[in-house]
């Protein structure tokens, strides 16, 4: 039962920092006049940026769970705004690729770069091999979690 016991702690630990980081982007999204889908979408797009992945209206859709209709209002508010531009894939002319305008990575720097300071600060706290778990375990509750959502797709 032990075990049980530090599972559920750890489940309540995530569940509550997950609310707590909702609530922060909430607050972003309000500040900046953005909808919570559209701050999902810069993350997705932030997030292909930092992978070298090509980001499409199609793949950002497919992350967002949205249909076409949908993809592009929140392409085309996004770009209203100035934080994401369409740019045509020099490779094959017929592909648009999405990109994230400095001016929002500056935006969301100067909103969440103190937290991400202080939890990367947190994470120095620990040795390398702890930092090791604390990633690989962190990394498998992601794919758990993104299975378990797939799944209820």
């Amino acid at each position: 039962m032990h075990e049980q016991d530090a599972g559920m702690r750890v489940v309540h630990l995530l569940r509550a920092i997950t609310l707590e980081l909702d609530r922060i982007g909430e607050k972003f999204a309000a500040r900046h006049a953005l909808h919570p889908t559209d701050v999902r979408a810069l993350i997705c797009l932030l997030d292909a940026a930092r992978t070298g992945a090509p980001a499409t209206p199609g793949t950002l859709g497919a992350h967002l769970g949205l249909n076409s209709a949908g993809t592009t209002a929140v392409i085309d508010r996004l770009e209203r705004l100035g934080h994401v531009r369409r740019e045509r894939d020099i490779r094959d002319r017929r592909r648009v690729l999405l990109k994230v305008d400095e001016s929002a990575v500056a935006l969301g720097w100067g909103f969440f770069g103190p937290l991400i300071h202080e939890v990367v600060a947190v994470l120095g706290r620990f040795d390398p091999a702890d930092q090791a778990t604390i990633e690989a375990f962190l990394g498998d509750v992601h794919e758990a979690v993104t299975r378990r959502r797939a799944g209820q797709d």
